[in-house]
């Protein structure tokens, strides 16, 4: 008969992160990778005093800030397909709260998180203690409330024995991968250091099996006929193609059918980029040849995707009078969405049983020349905008050609937000799955040097490119520090376009000239329209404690990023670009609300054309 085993509640949390595991397609291995933890009076006595008992056993990781430590274990958990995580820690207050943007992050974008902030005293008798929020509502609510709405699955462990049932069923939330995001414990200070005889079962080795859905076979039937009787069809690969490995899968469907596969930000890698099938990026951030074959397609099977705006280009993309969607998707209100014929189950179970419902169809031969003519087209047209620019300084396509040049073919870049990740989605030519890391869910600035981190984290035989622009940076860049102490290596290109480069474009597309989006002093007139601020982005790094330079010419920086990939730590490569250069056309529409009334021409002829984009919006 099993004994109880006396422990603390942080004990018995940090016992069970250590037995669990997971197993699909007949691999098994350990669930939780480690823990991030910042310490404060909400956590060190109670979990740091058990992480630290248990250190040896399980790795803990000392971040720079709340924020980033949750986006690097959301990236540790893309790298590994969702079949590995981390778990966070903070203390109660500022630490807990600083989480609430990065838990967002992982629960739109589904990548499972463990947050385990403090929490205020339950039994109430120490209070109104530091850091506390005192709610005239109740005395119940704390900061940790902030984090319910950001996630999957939320609770707050007021007693010890509340953790029998919290811990198995906060890990059944992370190991599903239709409901995976961030899971948030919320253990009070005092119950965390609270001792308790838990049941010995609750700490044997379990291990939780990721399945592979299968799709009901009638509708698969029905998904292959409308395949079968289509003229024009497109896949749309999705991140659901690379968290369900289904790579392989997709490129034998796309062969054996001739079908093209449209990239979006999520699912960029799914195919190499010079297969027969890759049509290129597509939506609001692709280029021109898939996002043409979306207009024309008379029907649409989107593989692991959530059909969002940028996907659907507001949902004008689809322009065929007769369009039809086949949405495969584990989620099934994603797999029904823009009315589409659910295939709800696994990207490569679902791919599988089609192509063995299609054998011997193949698109017709005028579709496939018009495949390979706007292929071609494409590949032209991505060569040009990686190219130099006569008369300008170094453009942001040259940097990507540089960066993608010195890569190898299964090493991975790294990108969040800014006018980077829309030139990298019609730009970058992934060879492997998983070279293209963008967190674009959430568009997330500050995302990309901690996401580098986790990413590195879960690889490292992988050298890992964080691209970021000088915005962005200026949000999060003091990971670099993390990487420096842990000797974790990354390549970190920082082009510097002197402000806010994306938004900046999409200000003086609606008429609004720009207006804050610069990096500039503050001139006499009391307006931010002064000299540009200059930063010493070489200074700042170098202070962190990893190696720094500048590279001003295409010469410089091929110079650098062979240097940096010789060397074993991490560096940080300043590249001043010409914040000018025109952005890649993509040949999609974004609905962002005009101003309806104003005296400036330039907004009111921005409202025009936004109104003629709404003309073409479709209801599904």
């Amino acid at each position: 008969m099993a004994v109880d085993i006396r422990l603390t509640v942080g004990q018995a949390v940090v016992r069970f992160l250590q037995q669990q595991a997971v197993e699909r397609d007949g691999r098994q291995h350990p669930f939780i990778g480690g823990v991030f933890g910042i310490f404060g009076h909400g956590n060190v006595a109670g979990l740091g005093q058990a992480l630290h008992d248990a250190r040896e056993r399980l790795p803990f990781y000392l971040p720079r800030n709340e924020q980033a430590m949750v986006h690097a274990a959301a990236a540790y958990a893309k790298t590994h397909n969702r079949l590995r995580a981390l778990a966070c820690t903070t203390s109660i207050g500022p630490g807990a709260t600083n989480m609430v943007t990065a838990a967002a992050g992982a629960t739109i974008n589904r990548l499972p998180v463990l947050l385990l902030p403090g929490d205020i005293f339950a039994t109430r008798r120490a209070g109104t203690v530091l850091q506390q929020l005192e709610h005239p509502l109740s005395p119940d609510i704390s900061v940790n409330d902030c984090l319910a709405p950001v996630s999957r699955y939320w609770d707050r462990i007021n007693r010890p024995e509340q953790l029998v049932t919290a811990l198995p069923e906060a890990f059944r939330v992370l190991t599903s991968p239709a409901e995976t995001g961030a899971v948030t414990l919320a253990l009070p200070q005092d119950v965390q250091a609270e001792a308790f005889d838990f049941p010995a079962a609750l700490f044997e080795p379990r291990v939780w099996v990721v399945p592979r859905p299968r799709p009901d076979a009638a509708l698969v039937a029905r998904a292959a006929a409308w395949i079968r009787e289509s003229r024009r069809p497109l896949v749309i690969a999705g991140g659901g193609v690379l968290y369900s490995e289904a790579s392989a899968a997709l490129a034998r469907l796309a062969e054996a059918t001739g079908i093209p596969v449209a990239e979006i930000q999520a699912g960029k890698s799914a195919l190499p980029f010079d297969h027969p099938q890759q049509a290129g990026s597509m939506g609001v951030t692709g280029a021109d040849a898939a996002n043409a074959l979306a207009r024309e397609a008379d029907l649409v099977l989107a593989v692991g995707t959530r059909l969002t705006d940028f996907t659907t280009a507001s949902k004008t993309a689809f322009a065929h009078p007769s369009v039809r969607v086949i949405g495969v998707n584990l989620v099934d209100a994603d797999a029904a969405k823009l009315g589409g014929l659910p295939l709800v189950g696994d990207a490569r179970a679902v791919l599988d049983e089609l192509q063995a419902a299609l054998v011997g169809h193949v698109v017709p031969d005028a579709y496939a020349r018009d495949v390979a003519t706007l292929r071609e087209a494409w590949s032209r047209s991505v060569d040009r905008a990686r190219g130099p620019v006569e008369g300008r300084g170094l453009g942001q396509g040259q940097v990507i050609d540089a960066v993608n040049q010195s890569a190898g073919p299964r090493d991975v870049v790294v990108c969040a937000a800014g006018s980077l990740p829309g030139d990298l989605h019609k730009l970058w030519r992934a060879r492997e799955p998983g070279g293209y890391h963008l967190e674009y869910g959430y568009s997330c600035m500050g995302y990309e040097v901690a996401g580098g981190l986790g990413v590195r984290m879960a690889a490292p035989d992988r050298e890992v490119y964080v691209m970021v622009g000088d915005g962005s940076y200026l949000m999060m860049s003091q990971e670099l520090a993390t990487a420096a102490q842990e000797g974790i290596k990354l390549i970190v290109v920082l082009v510097d376009n002197q402000g806010f480069g994306s938004i900046g474009s999409l200000s003086r597309s609606v008429g609004a000239d720009g207006f804050g989006t610069r990096y500039r002093r503050r001139s006499a007139d009391g307006q931010l329209d002064g000299e540009l601020l200059a930063v010493d982005y070489v200074a700042n790094a170098a202070s962190l404690g990893v190696r720094a330079c500048r590279a001003a010419t295409a010469g410089e920086l091929a110079d650098a990023l062979a240097e940096a990939r010789r060397a074993c730590t991490t560096s940080v490569i300043v590249v001043p670009v010409d914040p000018d250069a025109a952005p890649v056309a993509g040949g999609a529409w974004w609905d962002v609300p005009v101003a309806e009334v104003s005296d400036a021409d330039a907004v009111r002829q921005a409202r025009a054309a936004h109104e003629a984009g709404l003309a073409r919006q479709r209801v599904f």
